[in-house]
């Protein structure tokens, strides 16, 4: 993750911890870091006048933070009917099980490896609850089993780690591939423009109120990163270590573990296009 010098898409002021849509409610997790910014964003969508509502990302396996999630819902008039996942990291996904012993609800996923008693999940599906419609958008990239969700009636997007609310994601090499992800971006980019997708609600940061101008700046992103690592290429550079120390001299350190494993996923994808040896 990278922070650009002047934030793309609009960010709304201020933590996500409350609504954020008319639909859609973020309670923060406690778990802060230079990976997942001010902690993982669980979401709470439910439709304004329905009695049940879809958790989506539980967050880590923090038993504060779930009872905190449940009581959020309850305090609304709801119930949690169903646990949704944009994704299988843990800062997502480890509460997942716990959180579905504590409510009683089923676990939908595309890795079935997450899955609790529940079906799978399918890009293109709309899941229903209660009035409200989800549209399950296929975001490969990041990871192979990244989702997003789409709230057609709030023009929002849940984008998990595929757009994120502040700075930029990572390929997370060899799962995740970065020609999958640029296309993940596209795709993401046609629903501004055919879908009237205006808000993003990421996994991690704050809501975007341009989700357009956010995408956008994450494809020139990638493109230039593209350009600086085959020009390291050329002028001898071999390691991914040796790449990460002069093309993300400028991020933090502590998140080059992170660039390196992108930067894999960009040699990669420069040999598969010939454009390096």
């Amino acid at each position: 993750m990278t922070e650009a010098a002047s934030p793309p898409g609009r960010p709304r002021a201020g933590v996500i911890d409350g609504p954020a849509t008319e639909r859609a409610t973020s309670v923060l997790a406690p778990n802060p870091s230079p990976m997942t910014l001010d902690g993982t964003n669980t979401w709470i969508v439910a439709e304004p006048d329905g009695r049940s509502a879809v958790v989506i990302d539980p967050g880590p396996l923090d038993e504060g933070h779930l009872r905190k999630v449940i009581a959020a819902v309850e305090e609304s008039g709801r119930r949690v009917a169903l646990t949704l996942l944009t994704h299988g990291h843990a800062d997502h996904s480890a509460g997942a099980a716990r959180f579905a012993e504590l409510t009683g609800t089923p676990v939908r996923a595309l890795d079935p490896a997450f899955r609790l008693g529940g079906e799978g999940l399918i890009a293109g599906q709309a899941v229903e609850v209660d009035g409200l419609v989800l549209r399950v958008v296929a975001t490969p990239g990041h990871t192979h089993d990244s989702l997003s969700f789409h709230i057609p009636a709030d023009g929002a997007v849940l984008t998990g780690d595929t757009v994120l609310g502040r700075g930029t994601t990572m390929v997370s090499h060899p799962d995740g591939d970065l020609g999958d992800y640029l296309d993940s971006l596209r795709r993401l980019r046609s629903m501004t423009v055919d879908d009237g997708v205006r808000t993003v609600l990421p996994g991690h940061g704050p809501v975007l109120r341009d989700a357009q101008g956010a995408i956008d700046y994450y494809l020139v992103h990638r493109a230039k990163r593209l350009a600086e690592v085959e020009t390291a290429v050329e002028d001898g550079l071999r390691t991914p270590a040796e790449v990460v120390a002069r093309v993300y001299a400028d991020v933090d350190r502590t998140l080059w573990p992170a660039a390196e494993q992108s930067v894999r996923a960009q040699l990669e994808y420069l040999r598969g296009h010939g454009l390096i040896e």
